[in-house]
């Protein structure tokens, strides 16, 4: 009796043993399940959107870079995913141009290389008429982002805001900029000649650039941003390639805006340059220098804020309707550069901005900005007039300005972020 006692008892605990490895085994394939479930959920959203963001192509180019280029039809591009672009007639050229566009004359003895900028997937061939180049995007791009509806956008309140130079301000953004600007008027566009570097990334999840923007309305939550430059950006791009960019916002980077053609906004009409994609040649220390000039001002006729790449590439407009206070005029005109401080270790980035080296340092060693403008009310470029300079933190990027016959008005700036006077 007692031997079977035992028996029943051994086999109601090996059951309970069974019931217990049973129990894990569900809870484990309902956890793996719902695990698989987001996942899959993730990588349907990922599918959705590369769908959506890559256009069917008439010709796809592979680029030595490494990106994928597709020849999209004009009126195929993002833009027309937007609402109030359905059916909307493409505006092909500006009605008008600034007053006092001219051939740059260039200092003899500090001259930049005559050297046309190049975009790597030209020399696997060209766009057909009728279409315009756009990266493509992949699923790695989308993977790096830290969601897939934010893939494309500016963190909320990186902008440069010279008149507060608040310390919290600056920890909270992580954004670090040196900068000149004007304010005080009505500015209908702004022109740059930027000088082209490479600077170094110590974090994939940071940035450098050299850029302008043209502001409008006050540093609050409607913001209203152009900008136009150029960037190196291993999270958006997949590596530490130079690249021309642009990017616009109507609300201080919350909901709307992207860079490139990354979301529906900017019209594209040219089908020569791809935004996003990488520039050569790249000027080098104690070397050759080369640089880039943008222009972007607003069309008086069509109130359309087109931009032009060099003196032969006008590259298409953003629709006055995207903005509040950009449809009628910019309040602030901002040039320079802006870097991503992430504080990795708890220490100040070593992620450069421009050369990765001080203003002081000069002509072909130091990145500069040079024949800086504004447009005016009358449509004519000129000179900025009260020119400031902001940095948060001189000892880590700073900023020095001029002005002389060749060049105009003009700056240098950047730095080599953590040092022994930056940390």
């Amino acid at each position: 009796m007692g031997g079977r006692r035992g028996a029943r008892h051994g086999r109601r605990w090996v059951g309970a043993s069974t019931l217990l490895v049973l129990t894990a085994v569900v809870l484990s394939s309902f956890v793996s399940i719902a695990g698989g479930a987001s996942m899959s959920q993730k990588r349907l959203a990922i599918r959705r959107h590369l769908k959506h963001l890559n256009k069917p192509a008439v010709k796809s180019i592979q680029s030595p870079d490494g990106d994928i280029i597709d020849c999209v039809h004009l009126h195929h591009q993002p833009a027309f995913d937007h609402p109030f672009l359905k059916n909307q007639t493409i505006q092909m050229r500006p009605a008008f141009f600034p007053e006092g566009m001219y051939e740059e004359t260039r200092a003899k003895a500090s001259s930049s290389q005559r050297v046309s900028i190049a975009q790597p997937w030209h020399l696997n061939g060209r766009c057909p008429e009728n279409t315009i180049p756009i990266r493509r995007t992949r699923r790695d791009d989308l993977l790096r982002a830290s969601s897939v509806k934010r893939y494309g956008k500016k963190k909320h309140r990186s902008i440069p805001k010279p008149t507060s130079a608040d310390p919290d301000l600056v920890n909270e953004s992580g954004h670090q900029h040196a900068i000149a600007y004007v304010e005080g008027d009505k500015y209908y566009g702004a022109k740059a000649t930027i000088n082209v570097w490479n600077p170094k990334i110590q974090q994939v999840n940071e940035f450098s650039l050299s850029q302008l923007w043209i502001l409008g309305g006050s540093f609050g939550e409607d913001l209203n941003s152009i900008e136009a430059g150029w960037q190196v950006s291993p999270d958006l791009y997949g590596d530490n390639n130079t690249r021309l960019f642009t990017y616009w916002t109507s609300d201080a980077y919350q909901a709307t805006g992207c860079y490139n053609l990354l979301c529906s906004g900017f019209i594209q009409v040219n089908g020569e340059i791809a935004m996003g994609a990488s520039i050569l040649p790249i000027s080098s220390y104690h070397g050759s220098q080369y640089d880039i000039s943008i222009l972007v001002w607003k069309d008086p006729q069509e109130g359309n804020w087109w931009m032009q790449f060099g003196s032969d590439y006008v590259l298409g407009y953003w629709p006055s309707f995207l903005f509040s206070y950009l449809a009628e005029s910019a309040s602030m005109v901002e040039w320079g550069g802006e870097v991503v401080n992430s504080e990795p270790n708890g220490e100040h980035t070593a992620t450069q901005m421009g050369s990765g080296r001080f203003p002081e340092e000069g002509f072909g060693r130091a990145s500069y900005f040079r024949n800086v403008q504004v447009v005016d009310e009358s449509n004519n470029l000129r000179a900025p007039k009260g020119v400031g300079t902001f940095t948060e933190q001189s000892n880590c990027y700073d900023v020095q300005s001029g002005y002389n016959g060749d060049w105009g008005s003009y700056f240098y700036f950047g730095g080599p972020g953590k040092s022994a006077n930056c940390h």
